[in-house]
């Protein structure tokens, strides 16, 4: 239910489990033995779990507007520090010169200093482009929104 909001906390750097395909039980466990804050939907969940925040909207905007109101110690600037798809520590990539480059990055930005990321987790690759920027500049809106 909240799984773009998962997706945007991992981009602000929150280590942020997405409890895809878990039960409510097993949802309230790894909760209690992590110390972690439900963030649901779910009325009958949240009103379970040791920590939760029930989410009223299904309005991505309202939900990260929610969050930053309860928890307003959550960042609010886009940060290179979690993996967005499995939640992994991502750490600065330089590529050999003899690797093969995949497709779809800006291999001529990264040579002229473009600062390229790599999940430790999934490997999956990221660079600041129009896609960080797009969603920092969201980011930037709900931020003066919420404080209006």
């Amino acid at each position: 239910m909240v799984g773009r909001l998962a997706r945007y906390l991992r981009f602000v750097g929150c280590d942020t489990v997405y409890a895809r395909g878990l039960t409510d039980d097993e949802i309230v466990d790894l909760a209690g033995r992590e110390g972690r804050v439900v963030l649901t939907r779910d009325r009958e969940l949240a009103g379970r779990a040791p920590a939760a925040l029930l989410l009223t909207s299904p309005n991505l905007a309202d939900q990260w507007k929610a969050v930053r109101r309860a928890y307003p110690e959550v960042p609010s600037e886009l940060r290179f520090e979690r993996c967005s798809e499995c939640n992994g520590r991502l750490e600065r990539f330089v590529a050999p010169p003899e690797a093969p480059r995949a497709p779809g990055i800006p291999w001529d930005r990264v040579d002229r200093g473009l600062a390229l990321y790599r999940c430790t987790e999934c490997g999956h690759l990221y660079w600041e482009g129009t896609h960080a920027r797009n969603i920092g500049e969201r980011l930037a809106s709900w931020a003066r929104e919420g404080s209006e």
